[in-house]
């Protein structure tokens, strides 16, 4: 994907070391976009707290890296940036984005994918400290909302550019039941709520800038973290699509369409009827 002077559009993804973001930031850079690949994880076998509740620690590493996206990126012929952030930091979020700038001199695609994982995540309401429900509404609204004030400028002075936020379901949704039996905690729906709501903003405010913003509802999708950390709680990772589903829904939004500006997207439906996945139907 190249702008007139031959140079390729720059996309800049959170979360892209493993599952929905590595699949984007892949799908991407085969579309021909420049891929800066945002995350915690480096290297492969790299440990940190990814335990759904309080009640209990995970270290374990989770499969998936940078270095492992970035290879794949590069692989298929465009180029890719690691670039090191952590949504509770926000500096470092501020220093992704100037390594992006320096290197390539632009960003016109931001997809923010990535969120808070950690405690609380499938906590009751009276078990989960305010402390770790500050923690989601710092990672999950507060950072890509960091990121959208520092890209979208740039976008507005060039006249277009395209914000893609991974929203859920349950932004919009009551859990079928509590955390722990079928559903899920307090911080995340209500985080992913407040989230759900930039994108729209960003159409009314921006859209005759020529900025497109979209939520993507990604439904169930079978990710490294969902195998490893949820069948517990009760979610079959095998039932869930694969990842690169989504990064050929994002890859589509980014192209022409007819899909109304600010819109939430069903992402497994629309994949499905315009079958963009070949051999996937849903």
């Amino acid at each position: 994907m190249q702008i007139s002077d031959g140079q390729a559009r720059v996309a800049l993804v959170t979360g892209a070391s493993r599952g929905i973001g590595k699949a984007i930031a892949i799908r991407l850079g085969g579309e021909g976009y420049d891929v800066a690949c945002l995350a915690r994880t480096v290297r492969e076998g790299e440990s940190r707290e990814h335990s759904p509740t309080v009640a209990k620690s995970d270290t374990r590493p989770l499969p998936g890296s940078l270095e492992t996206t970035t290879a794949a990126i590069r692989a298929g012929g465009t180029r890719a940036l690691p670039v090191t952030g952590d949504l509770l930091d926000p500096p470092s979020l501020d220093a992704a984005v100037d390594t992006v700038l320096a290197e390539w001199g632009r960003i016109d695609v931001l997809v923010n994918n990535a969120r808070y994982i950690g405690p609380g995540h499938m906590d009751r309401l009276l078990d989960t400290p305010l402390a770790v429900l500050d923690d989601h509404l710092q990672a999950n609204v507060m950072a890509p909302l960091r990121l959208c004030q520092r890209v979208l400028p740039g976008m507005v002075d060039r006249g277009e550019g395209a914000v893609v936020n991974l929203t859920s379901s349950v932004a919009y949704e009551d859990p079928p039941a509590p955390a722990g039996d079928g559903g899920w905690g307090l911080g995340y729906g209500m985080s992913k709520g407040a989230f759900h709501r930039i994108a729209g903003f960003i159409a009314v405010e921006l859209g005759d800038a020529g900025i497109r913003a979209f939520n993507v509802q990604p439904g169930f999708v079978a990710t490294e973290r969902i195998a490893i950390d949820m069948a517990e709680f009760g979610f079959d990772a095998t039932r869930g699509a694969p990842p690169e589903v989504i990064g050929a829904v994002v890859a589509y939004l980014l192209g022409p369409n007819d899909v109304p500006n600010g819109a939430t997207v069903q992402a497994q439906d629309l994949a499905a009827e315009l079958s963009l996945v070949p051999g996937w139907s849903g």
